[in-house]
């Protein structure tokens, strides 16, 4: 899809406001409105916000477009899966490096992240800010907008920066700005708003899933991250971390619980329901849109044919998707972690000496693990009514947390020279882990955060962005298929470059 039929098509989907469903407030939308008759009361502007918030959920759209899993299959975490080669031909692709500008999950996440962008500037340029809430809404949208551009900065490098609507004939004559313009209007915007938003614990339980003081903070902080503005990034983290706003969950195994969900080490979470009771008759493919709960995580189980679960174990058998490297287990073993690994991934032996079964050792790009990190455990779905238990999966997705906070300021604090804090920062993410607290100084404490980003961050989709900003990711996926000069970037989509004249990234055809 071009850009025009980006806009197009974002221009009828704001006419149908009131037939997106939102797992967000679960209330009605007003009824249908023209654009230019709309944002103009408070209401409006809540319930067009709403929108721009719904594409933080966009994890499948018109196919399997997850952002997810197109930022973890590049990665050395884990392999595509699936039931072979064929299957889901664009994951294998990111996985195997061998994606062009024509795949479709690239497509899509492109797709969704300019939706995004496309509906937050309809708040900021429509909405008056003649009252506290429109200035809120306003605010918000400003901030969701830098995480969407962020993301398509990260992945892309220079992007069209688009902030007020485009005339017609704008639509194929409107270049790719360079990514540091791009970052310096973020920066810019999250300046002026962070002083707007409200903390953490001022905002009411059904509004947990909103961009906080806090959220907007630790974005900042990861933007300067990623251009290298060390003392900067330390000192937005660091407002992160004095806030008290924020914590680690005293036990691992509670960060990804149905009970660690907006808890007290969310940053910034996207909700999901198993609530919409979705049977194989009436679950919504295809549509835009319109999918409530998370099916990626059905997606990513393991592989049906071949998997019986343990007795007491509540991992559900899926489409065998996302399936772990023998690396990252040996990380942890290497590490002595047993407390992340075991809720992080599973090797076959376990399953086996627990009373499980996998029966089929040499299944596609199967290499003796699970997943168990975004599981799909029965008690995170419902079977009630007639509804199948793989198609409502209510696991929430987590975009930040605070133990990523902490150690993108390890980070910040080692590059910019004070690695005492640091070692404080890192500390704090190991001993909740159950690990010894790290003394090492120089290029062995910054190969420490790199491995403890690898533990904690797993499958979460950091590990291919954060390779490739270090520097590394030549030595560490070269292995893998990744090509230096090509890969950093993700290709602009093929559609773009012939309907929006818009160039190409190095290496893609």
């Amino acid at each position: 899809m071009s850009l025009k039929q980006v806009i197009s098509s974002v221009l009828l989907f704001l006419g149908m406001l009131a037939s997106c469903s939102r797992s967000f407030l679960d209330q009605e939308v007003p009824g249908r409105s023209p654009l230019e008759g709309y944002y103009q009361t408070d209401a409006d502007a809540v319930t067009a916000t709403f929108a721009v918030y719904d594409f933080l959920q966009a994890e499948y759209n018109w196919g399997w477009g997850s952002p997810l899993m197109v930022k973890t299959l590049p990665s050395d975490e884990s392999n595509a899966g699936g039931n072979g080669p064929a299957d889901q031909p664009h994951y294998q692709a990111l996985d195997k490096y061998t994606f062009e500008s024509q795949n479709q999950g690239v497509l899509w996440v492109w797709r969704v992240n300019y939706f995004g962008v496309y509906r937050a500037n309809q708040v900021i340029n429509r909405v008056k800010g003649e009252t506290e809430t429109q200035k809120r809404m306003i605010a918000e949208c400003k901030a969701l907008r830098a995480y969407f551009y962020f993301e398509l900065a990260a992945l892309w490098g220079d992007v069209p920066l688009i902030l007020q609507d485009l005339q017609v004939d704008a639509y194929n004559a409107t270049p790719r700005a360079k990514r540091a313009d791009v970052y310096a209007q973020l920066e810019k915007d999250l300046q002026e708003v962070i002083p707007q938003l409200p903390l953490k614990s001022a905002l009411p339980h059904a509004d947990r899933f909103r961009v906080s003081k806090g959220a907007a903070q630790a974005l900042l902080g990861k933007i300067y991250l990623y251009q290298g503005k060390w003392p900067q990034a330390a000192e937005q983290f660091n407002d992160v971390i004095v806030s008290g706003e924020y914590g680690l969950e005293t036990a691992f195994k509670n960060v990804f619980s149905q009970a660690g969900e907006f808890g007290v080490e969310s940053v910034l979470e996207v909700p999901f329901s198993e609530k919409k009771g979705y049977t194989w008759d009436n679950f919504p493919w295809g549509a835009f849109r319109q999918i409530e709960s998370n099916i990626h995580v059905q997606l990513m189980g393991p592989r049906e044919e071949y998997y019986t679960p343990a007795p007491g174990d509540s991992l559900n058998a899926g489409w065998g998707f996302n399936t772990p490297k023998p690396r990252l287990y040996n990380a942890f073993v290497a590490a002595g972690d047993v407390v992340r690994r075991k809720q992080t991934l599973m090797s076959e032996a376990e399953l086996t000496a627990a009373g499980g079964k996998w029966t089929a050792p040499t299944a596609w790009d199967y290499e003796g693990y699970l997943q168990r990190k975004y599981g799909s455990f029965a008690t995170r779905t419902q079977t009630g009514g007639g509804a199948a238990a793989a198609l409502n999966y209510g696991t929430n997705n987590k975009l930040i947390r605070y133990a990523d906070v902490l150690l993108m300021a390890a980070e910040a604090y080692y590059r910019a020279g004070n690695e005492d804090r640091a070692r404080a920062e890192l500390k704090k993410v190991r001993l909740r882990a159950g690990l010894p607290e790290i003394t090492a100084a120089g290029q062995a404490l910054f190969q420490a955060i790199v491995n403890e980003r690898f533990m904690e961050l797993a499958f979460e989709g950091f590990r291919y962005l954060d390779l490739v900003r270090w520097g590394l990711a030549a030595q560490e996926l070269g292995p893998l298929g990744f090509r230096a000069g090509k890969h950093e970037l993700l290709p602009v989509p093929d559609e773009d470059v012939r309907v929006g004249n818009l160039t190409q990234n190095p290496g893609y055809n």
